[in-house]
């Protein structure tokens, strides 16, 4: 089976295209090498791609017919992604909002409708 159809299968990417397109750019790695998407995959292969600043290593169990479910996908592929690498992406999640709290930042609609409301005009509030 190809690499882009195999990461579609197991549910990595939400389409073919994108899996192709990921492989295509370099971050999809088999067994140490750069894979193109029509690369070949079998049972006992070591997948390394980067998704989502994480760098995801995968064995190959089997081979899908089709698609499968959620619940299904650890009969194909064995996850052997550190837990360090899931940590490091909170790490950063907790960056950005130590930054940048939210609520803060360009005003939302409702925001927006408040501020319109509120005049500091003194004379525009005057009923002469």
């Amino acid at each position: 089976m190809r690499i882009d159809k195999y990461l579609w299968c197991v549910r990595y990417y939400k389409t073919r295209s994108i899996a192709t397109e990921a492989c295509k750019k370099g971050r999809i790695t088999v067994n140490g090498q750069e894979a193109k998407p029509s690369r070949d995959v079998f049972p006992s292969d070591k997948i390394t791609l980067r998704k989502d600043q994480i760098n995801y290593i995968l064995t190959v169990l089997d081979i899908p017919e089709n698609r499968v479910g959620a619940k299904l996908v650890d009969i194909y592929r064995k996850d052997e992604t550190p837990a360090e690498a899931f940590a490091h992406l909170e790490m950063l999640k907790l960056s950005k909002e130590h930054y940048r709290t939210k609520g803060q930042g360009r005003p939302t609609k409702k925001d927006r409708r408040d501020i319109d409301d509120y005049t500091l005009d003194p004379e525009d509030n005057d009923t002469e």
